[in-house]
């Protein structure tokens, strides 16, 4: 088995592009996590991710390309069929990967199962991505703040963050 080495390729990726500063990943001296209050089982969860998930609407795979690409959060219904999802993102590597199946990015199907299965309470009535910006400070000055106030009105428990 072979293992991508996104690190690496990023660091290429903007060496490549010109830029003089290679690519700095987010850093924490302190884990800005905490541990769950209650079992999983008792726990609201909800899925956070950058993979660009839209719905497919009348005209197969029409959508307002403006909110998601403006490096706004965005939220779907969970109750959403996968068969209507998709993502057209243009950045991910191409040779080692594809974007046919959802669940690989963004797993609803197994995130309903866990919850039919009793592994958790229920699925949040909504699911949030945010098409990044790549700006550590972006992210937590203004999308990790709006994806935070959209959980806690969803009473959610616990987060799965999927990037792509």
């Amino acid at each position: 088995m072979t293992y991508v080495r996104y690190i690496d390729k990023t660091r290429d990726y903007y060496a490549k592009e010109g830029y003089d500063k290679a690519y700095q990943w987010a850093h924490f001296e302190e884990v800005p996590f905490t541990t769950l209050k209650k079992p999983l089982a008792e726990c609201r969860l909800t899925l956070v991710s950058t993979s660009d998930i839209a719905v497919k609407s009348d005209n197969e795979r029409e959508r307002s390309l403006a909110e998601m690409f403006a490096g706004q959060v965005y939220s779907i219904p969970s109750s959403t069929p996968i068969e209507n999802l998709f993502s057209q993102q243009e950045h991910f590597d191409k040779h080692a990967t594809h974007l046919d199946d959802v669940d690989t990015y963004f797993p609803i199907t197994r995130l309903h199962e866990a919850a039919t299965e009793g592994r958790i309470k229920s699925v949040a009535p909504r699911l949030h991505g945010v098409c990044t910006a790549y700006s550590h400070r972006r992210t937590m000055e203004i999308d990790a703040p709006e994806i935070l106030q959209r959980c806690e009105e969803d009473q959610v428990d616990a987060c799965i963050l999927t990037p792509i």
